[in-house]
């Protein structure tokens, strides 16, 4: 069967069309506050990385409803009442409300809105799954991301860490965002093709055990790799015997241009050490040591502090899918609505799915040493606290980006800046560090 090429707008829950239906029919054009946030730290974590906002920007400015799209929905049994005013909205739609959001890469924690949308309710409404759905893989993998960069780099080395995640990812468009998402959080590159295209990240990559069992022998296959690919041979060494192979190759005639090795599996510090004390020993000091296969920011840590001579790390399934946290706990509340001028705060009260009503602003607080010591909550209205920064920031008004587009690069750097500011305990993988996060006193009443 040939697929063909789904419309952006589409690409949503049907409820959030039938509320909209529902709005539009029963005349109901307030002005509503949503926000987006994450309801509950993951376990063992102590920070997150707000990762996304490109993307969700685009498809705002973008989303329009086309002909074959309207047909479509108008073929549905439940929308077979609705009134021809909602397929007229679909038509002409075009969002016109203001968004703010946080500075992409920005730190973040739980409770505290990462994105804001003040639009006509409908409208709003419609924003809803994609903005979950792309805040959901970019959030999550930055914020698993940026602990494997730390792990890796944690006794001062600058090892670097690459995504090579595509494969395990939950699709192809899920892997380009992850791509995406590790670099921001600080991963040197990926081994996706199009998210190097996409996103101008430096791409990496080896080759397979498939290209070393094509050939009947090791040694064959290693140099003709490395005549396709001269100045960028990196050998896999673990398809039969790990150090035989390190060894038999320090006699190589080309030996001198061989970028580095890659250990995939076993016992990656025995074999690294092992490969470094060989290659030292036939003057190939300048080769470097890539390992791949399984890792996390837990395995990675033992190894660098067990002092394995590892220069970089090749991280797949458990960045791109967070493995130990795989769904981020992301909302999309309506917290407040303006009808004819007059203000009401809407709040969630069912048990654990509280939500805090209002237009929010959030302040950060930062101390003498330069790291940040704490966060608070209040609404839009209430003045700064003292000696702190807002971290939402307008983005769009009236449907018109404020905002000049980033750079992957610059938005990379300032995730990299902000990680720098957090407290040391923030990066203990086991223990959460109580990050101080406060609600002023006028939202603590709206709360009771």
């Amino acid at each position: 069967m040939r697929t063909r090429q789904r419309h952006q707008a589409l690409k949503t829950d049907l409820y959030e069309l039938t509320m909209a239906a529902g709005y539009v029919q029963n005349h109901m054009s307030s002005q509503a506050v949503f926000e987006l946030y994450w309801r509950v730290m993951p376990p063992n974590r102590s920070f997150l990385i707000a990762c996304g906002l490109e993307q969700a920007l685009s498809y705002i400015s973008s989303l329009t409803f086309s002909n074959d799209d309207i047909l479509f929905l108008k073929s549905l049994d439940v929308f077979k009442h609705t009134k021809e005013d909602f397929w007229d909205f679909l038509k002409n739609f075009s969002f016109g409300g203001d968004v703010y959001a946080m500075r992409e890469g920005e730190v973040f924690f739980a409770d505290e809105p990462i994105l804001q949308v003040v639009a006509p309710i409908a409208e709003a409404q419609l924003l809803e799954t994609y903005l979950l759905s792309v805040f959901n893989i970019e959030c999550l993998v930055a914020s698993k991301a940026a602990r494997i960069v730390h792990a890796a780099r944690e006794d001062g080395l600058g090892r670097s860490v690459v995504d090579f995640g595509s494969r395990r990812a939950h699709g192809p468009d899920a892997a380009v965002l992850a791509a995406r998402a590790a670099y921001v959080a600080g991963c040197a590159g990926t081994s996706n093709v199009l998210a190097g295209q996409a996103f101008d990240i430096p791409l990496y990559g080896t080759i397979a055990h498939s290209w070393i069992s094509a050939y009947d022998d090791e040694q064959e296959a290693f140099k003709r790799y490395h005549d396709c690919f001269p100045d960028h041979t990196i050998l896999l060494v673990d398809t039969y015997d790990t150090l035989k192979a390190v060894k038999a190759m320090t006699g190589l005639d080309y030996r001198d241009q061989i970028k580095a090795i890659r250990l995939d599996s076993g016992d990656l510090f025995n074999l690294s050490s092992e490969s470094r004390r060989i290659l030292d020993a036939a003057g190939l000091s300048r080769v470097k040591i890539i390992a791949s296969g399984g890792l996390n920011e837990y395995k990675i840590k033992e190894l660098v502090q067990a002092g394995a001579p590892i220069d970089s790390f090749g991280v797949g399934t458990d960045m791109v899918t967070s493995s130990d946290y795989s769904a981020a706990d992301l909302i999309y509340k309506l917290v407040q609505i303006e009808t004819d001028g007059q203000v009401k705060y809407k709040a969630k009260r069912s048990p654990r799915k509280q939500t805090v009503p209002g237009h929010k602003q959030i302040y950060r607080g930062t101390g003498s040493d330069h790291r940040f010591s704490g966060d608070k909550v209040c609404l839009k209205k209430e003045e700064a606290p003292s000696r702190t920064r807002p971290l939402l920031m307008k983005v769009m008004e009236n449907g018109k980006r404020l905002i000049p587009e980033k750079t992957t690069a610059e938005i990379r750097q300032y995730c990299v800046d902000a990680k720098k500011c957090l407290p040391d305990g923030a990066f203990d993988l086991k223990t959460p560090y109580p990050y101080p996060l406060e609600y002023s006193g006028h939202l603590q009443k709206l709360m009771i």
